[in-house]
């Protein structure tokens, strides 16, 4: 999921930098999505090792 996320920011970048505004700007989004879906995915991990 991390690995998603960091290939969807590094999209992001080069399209930013090349002057693909909307291309950069979806792929950032997208990153971003993952990123908290995978924040989330390492919280519930977290708290059902300490609870369970």
């Amino acid at each position: 999921m991390l690995s998603y996320t960091i290939i969807f920011i590094i999209v992001a970048v080069i399209a930013g930098v090349l002057g693909f505004t909307k291309i950069a700007r979806g792929a950032a989004s997208i990153a971003r999505v993952f990123f908290f879906i995978f924040v989330i995915l390492l919280i519930v991990s977290l708290v059902s090792d300490v609870f369970g």
